[in-house]
């Protein structure tokens, strides 16, 4: 399909000339020895923690990125590609919040995190699960990381997000991955298994904990998503030109860092920025700046030939209903229509990404299906065009009956789980039920009949004692 863009080539040459002017004269803040050490190396000025970027070395680093790479998972059927043409739906992470129907609103738990685990593995349209899902508060923080992964090994095989938090979050990740594919550590450069987030701390500075996460995932050769966050108005200038180019600056930076660690390391360019609600200085995700910085990532990412990511069902609604359906669909159509390669938050978040909700998680996923649906656009060929159906029912005719719609409507057309197509009366008398009261529904029947697939009982052991080693 052709990409929905916003910005002209003189536009995106514009903002990256703009980019190379602040990352060579005002320079990024970097919190990490060793990073600091690998640039000084590169030929990169640095002064204390300033460091000056070089038009020339952000330029040769950034085209060792590869353009696409696969993801592996532990079931093969579940391999994917990032990049090129494909579109991965991710749930949302990182809320410490769930709710659901009944219980209402509270702190999330590992009993939860387990259950949105489960309700990736079984959607069609959710590709990979993410690392956070939610924070299970339950777990005492030095635990979380094992407990979270092998939660996620343990309920799903598709591929998936790992620990971002420092190197001792990295270096957990890699042992348990290691052991989840029956490898040695040392062979994990061999294939990308699993994929982690570092994000920049805006504006145009890197901590040393994600530095440490982004250094331990490149050495293992792992791919990263580069990612930041930049707040029109708050940290960044308060136009969406001004804000993509401080957003545009610290992501090049990671990319650096990761080519100079391991040259060919993976990595998604990854835009998550948005505007600031000027009456309250709150991030605000179900703006439409969130939708337009969508498109904007997707098109610096093709600018440089990397796979890109951004956001999905994202709003600032505090339950479900009108504004979290308006507020998410709006940001995934954006996401699909501009060709964006990872959609994170495609599924499930509420106030911000602060709140995980169980119906909110069913009804983006039937969204997503949607999504995925305008992603695959129209087949045009001489079988789809139908002049011989057209022929065969011609004037005032139908086409219900005819052999050409049992080949193609299953394929063709997207039927909905959840949403209603009924005529009114029709509607009326069956009682319905409105969309939330379906949806919880949903995910309590989904959960009572899923069947984790299973691991092999040697890894289910050696994942068990070492997360007690923890």
């Amino acid at each position: 399909m052709k990409y929905f863009e916003i910005l002209s080539k003189s536009d995106v040459e514009q903002i990256h000339e703009a980019s190379l002017q602040v990352m060579g004269r005002v320079g990024l803040d970097i919190y990490y020895p060793p990073a600091l050490k690998l640039l000084s190396m590169a030929g990169a000025r640095v002064d204390g923690n300033r460091v000056f970027f070089s038009k020339k070395l952000v330029e040769t680093q950034i085209k060792k990125a590869p353009e696409q790479f696969f993801l592996h998972a532990r079931n093969p059927e579940n391999n994917v590609i990032v990049g090129g043409e494909n579109a991965l739906f991710l749930p949302a992470n990182c809320p410490p919040f769930v709710s659901d129907l009944d219980e209402g609103r509270r702190y999330g738990t590992l009993a939860d995190y387990e259950n949105f685990v489960k309700l990736t593995g079984h959607s069609k349209n959710l590709d990979m699960s993410s690392n956070i899902l939610i924070e299970p508060s339950d777990i005492p923080v030095e635990q979380r990381n094992v407990k979270m992964l092998y939660a996620t090994m343990k309920n799903t095989d598709k591929c998936f997000m790992g620990g971002a938090l420092g190197r001792a979050g990295a270096d957990e990740t890699m042992k348990m991955v290691a052991m989840l594919f029956g490898i040695e550590e040392k062979k994990m450069p061999e294939k990308a298994r699993v994929i982690s987030i570092p994000c920049s701390l805006t504006p145009l500075k890197y901590d040393e904990l994600m530095l440490e996460c982004l250094v331990t995932y490149a050495q293992a050769g792992q791919p990263v998503i580069v990612n930041s966050l930049a707040i029109a108005g708050a940290t960044a200038p308060a136009t969406l030109a001004g804000t993509v180019v401080v957003e545009n600056s610290e992501i090049l930076a990671g990319i650096v860092i990761a080519q100079l660690v391991r040259e060919g390391t993976p990595v998604v360019y990854g835009g998550a920025s948005t505007s600031a609600d000027m009456r309250t200085g709150a991030l605000s995700v179900g703006a439409p700046e969130m939708a337009l910085n969508n498109i904007m990532t997707a098109q610096m990412a093709r600018y440089y030939k990397i796979p890109s990511r951004a956001v999905g069902a994202l709003t600032e609604a505090k339950k479900v209903g009108s504004q979290s359906a308006y507020e998410s669909m709006m940001n995934l159509t954006s996401a699909v229509s501009c060709g964006l390669n990872i959609i994170l938050h495609a599924a499930g978040s509420l106030e911000s990404i602060n709140c995980m909700s169980y119906e909110k998680f069913i009804i983006d996923d039937e969204m997503c299906g949607m999504a995925k649906r305008i992603k695959r656009g129209v087949n045009v060929t001489t079988e789809t065009l139908g002049l011989e159906a057209i022929k065969d029912v011609g004037p005032g005719g139908h086409f219900l009956a005819h052999a050409h719609t049992f080949q193609h409507f299953r394929t063709e057309s997207f039927m909905p789980q959840l949403g209603n197509r009924t005529s009114f009366d029709t509607w009326k008398k069956s009682n319905d039920k409105d969309m939330a009261q379906k949806a919880s529904q949903e995910w309590k029947r989904i959960l009572s009949e899923y069947t984790p697939p299973e691991l092999p009982p040697d890894v289910d052991a050696d994942l068990k004692s070492y997360i007690q080693s923890i």
